[in-house]
């Protein structure tokens, strides 16, 4: 009689384990959503096919195996970012305007929801495009429509093609343009 409660509960136990869904990593459909209001701010999302902006991105990690916004089972390791009005998912370029680096990543959550951020990158984004160790960096983001062979590798959390360097005239307007900006 022992031995079969303790497989009753055991089995209990393991069967509440599994209570979260989490949705296929696919890229249909694409959400746009209602507005929402964070921390006082109403975010309003939209399609914003020519989304080009400069700004300052951090990075998030702790939150692995959480689900985002999109409704997938974050992977702090995974090329992805948070963003708070692109549609999920969208494929956005981020290029650290430091370095000129470029990296290609999927955006699949909201945020960030911290004043003067216009992403937040996963950690292996941040990794990827250099900026893990400062823990936040100047950055282009500009949203593009890339391969499918680069959706595919970035639906399964690996780096897509390495893009080209940002080309030094183009970092220097780009920095101009964010010095502008912020007055």
């Amino acid at each position: 009689m022992r031995d079969i409660t303790t497989g009753i509960a055991a089995a209990l136990l393991l069967a509440g384990c599994g209570t979260t869904r989490y949705r296929p990593v696919s890229d249909l459909p694409v959400r746009i959503g209602p507005s929402y209001t964070v921390r006082g701010i109403t975010y309003t999302p939209a399609a914003q096919p020519g989304y080009d902006m400069v700004g300052h991105a951090g990075w998030y990690g702790s939150e692995s195996g959480n689900r985002t916004a999109n409704g997938e089972r974050f992977r702090a390791k995974g090329i992805s970012a948070a963003h708070p009005t692109l549609p999920l998912p969208s494929y956005v370029e981020v290029t650290a305007l430091d370095t000129g680096r470029t990296i290609l990543l999927r955006v699949n959550d909201r945020g960030p929801f911290a004043r003067g951020r216009i992403i937040d990158l996963s950690r292996g984004a941040a990794q990827l495009l250099g900026v893990r160790v400062q823990g936040h960096a100047a950055v282009r983001v500009r949203r593009v429509d890339p391969s499918e062979r680069d959706r595919g590798r970035l639906r399964q959390g690996k780096p897509a093609t390495a893009r080209p360097d940002t080309a030094p005239a183009t970092l220097a307007a780009l920095r101009a343009r964010l010095a502008a900006a912020s007055r």
